[in-house]
């Protein structure tokens, strides 16, 4: 799959102009630091019932920010005009900002050191723009693969959206990087509901596709990761055998997760856990803090030794994955769990050295040229086996009585990403080594170190797969990220399985 050159229209706009009015401007000013902005989010969002479009929304944010460190101190102006004159007036407001904060500042900002990187250009992997495909031919896809769902009985009602963003970004700042970047990415979603009206209840099933840094070819199924056509023939007959399957028993029980739900578990367990802000207590107040703690980096157990997690801004079709990061940063590939052991955390340029390193791992980000770049997730990987591809039927054939999860649904998990409650699309029962119908009402369980430290196998390389969450939240005000987790099928013993019904009164 080739990559896209940057379109023409963001390389149009005067950036390098708008780059050496604003830090001439903050140089003059009196700021040490001082780095420009450019950033443009395009985006569309489809969506259907029941085959009817209920809406289109179309979104188009540019503008342009500015961020300087005066004696120790950050500030930050951002403005919509993309003149020379806007540029500068923000880059002075934001010296205003760093001066008038700086009474209050207790903790000097010291940037780690980064290698400049001039005329840096970077373009994510994709086929067909989904920005160029007409809106009537997207709602019209959408309204044929609602079709194949709505026409089978049992389905009483289907849904159907798209997210679909385009993100630019030009980069500079005083030590010389100029670097420009454009990145696309999807988010397709089909549920089919079931309701039982005698009863007062319904049941889902959604597609597993998850959102992945590709073009609109994602959607046709063209050799991109993803069998629309066998898993849209496959939800009816999986919602009905759904609706009719038994109730789970609660209690400790032998688990094989499917990728398309471990995912999550990994982005609130580990993810979230590993980002250094929190880690510290700087990031509380909106879903902080985080148990894995920096005085247990090389010593805490957070899983079995078969356990390596890695974080990575490089992977090919990452919803996280760009070339530098909001501070300038080159991307990379680093450890965060190895052997079990937490070993690294994801932090910025401000952080690295509070943790005594030379460099950032470049996990900085901003969701708007309206927002301060903060530390945001990188894409965090669970790692397959890496010596035998076992197969998740492997797996499942190790399993005398346990249930096979797949898809991810509904969870909880407490501020300092310890204990936590996830549930499923659909849950298989597993009898001497095979699957054997549905379950319904499964929950599961566990504080994040029982958890991985219940992990007795994972999947060989071809059960690996890339899942992720399109708009995961943080800070206050509130900003959004893309980011992907990859990981194999894995097996798990013991794990406290609750029933979701019962827990809930019923």
């Amino acid at each position: 799959m080739g990559t896209h050159d940057v379109d023409p229209d963001f390389l149009a706009l005067p950036l390098t102009a708008l780059a050496d009015a604003a830090l001439t401007a903050a140089l003059a000013a009196g700021a040490g630091h001082a780095d420009l902005r450019v950033h443009r989010l395009r985006t569309q969002s489809i969506r259907l019932r029941d085959g009817q479009v209920q809406a289109v929304v179309d979104g188009d944010e540019l503008g342009l920010a500015v961020r300087v460190i005066v004696d120790g101190t950050w500030g930050f102006a951002s403005h919509a005009e993309l003149t020379a004159e806007s540029a500068a007036r923000t880059a002075a407001r934001a010296v205003e900002v760093a001066r008038a904060l700086r009474s209050l500042n207790r903790d000097p900002v010291e940037l780690a050191a980064e290698p400049v990187h001039p005329d840096a250009v970077w373009v994510s992997e994709y086929g067909i723009d989904p920005f160029v495909v007409p809106t009537a031919d997207k709602v019209g896809l959408l309204a044929e693969y609602s079709g194949r769902l709505s026409t089978v009985d049992g389905v009483d009602h289907v849904t159907a959206s798209v997210l679909q963003v385009k993100e630019q970004t030009f980069y500079a700042d005083l030590a010389g990087s100029r670097i420009v970047q454009q990145r696309v990415r999807l988010h397709p979603e089909l549920e089919a509901t079931a309701v039982d009206a005698a009863a007062g209840s319904f049941e889902t099933m959604r597609t597993l596709a998850p959102p992945v840094g590709r073009g609109w070819e994602y959607l046709t199924g063209d050799g991109c990761g993803w069998d629309w056509d066998d898993e849209l023939a496959r939800i009816p007959e999986w919602l009905a055998e759904k609706a009719k399957a038994p109730s789970v028993e609660a209690g400790p029980t032998d688990l094989v997760i499917d990728p398309t739900n471990l995912w999550l578990t990994i982005h609130e367990s580990i993810g979230h856990a590993t980002e250094y802000d929190r880690a510290i207590g700087y990031e509380a107040a909106y879903a902080g803090t985080s148990f894995a703690t920096p005085d247990q980096l090389g010593t805490l157990r957070y899983g079995t030794p078969i356990m390596h997690v890695t974080a990575d801004r490089t992977e090919v079709h990452g919803l996280a994955s760009t070339g530098w990061d909001d501070d300038g940063v080159a991307a990379q590939r680093w450890d965060l769990v190895r052997d079990g052991i937490l070993v690294g955390y994801q932090l910025d340029r401000v952080f690295a050295p509070r943790l005594g390193l030379d460099r950032s791992n470049g996990c900085s980000y901003a969701d708007s040229p309206h927002h301060v770049p903060i530390q945001r997730m990188a894409n965090v990987s669970l790692q397959p086996d890496p010596v035998a591809d076992t197969s998740t039927a492997d797996l499942i054939s190790r399993v005398e009585d346990g249930i096979y999860i797949v898809g991810d649904k509904s969870w909880s998990i407490d501020m300092q990403r310890y204990n936590f409650q996830f549930t499923g699309q659909r849950f298989f029962r597993i009898r001497d080594g095979k699957l054997d119908g549905q379950l319904r009402d499964v929950a599961y369980q566990a504080t994040t170190t029982d958890f991985w430290g219940s992990m007795e196998a994972v999947g060989g390389p071809s059960t690996r797969r890339l899942g992720g969450a399109f708009n995961c939240g943080k800070a206050q005000p509130g900003q959004v990220a893309a980011v992907s987790h990859g990981c194999p099928s894995a097996l798990f013993r013991g794990v406290n399985v609750l029933n979701t019904r019962t827990e809930g009164g019923q």
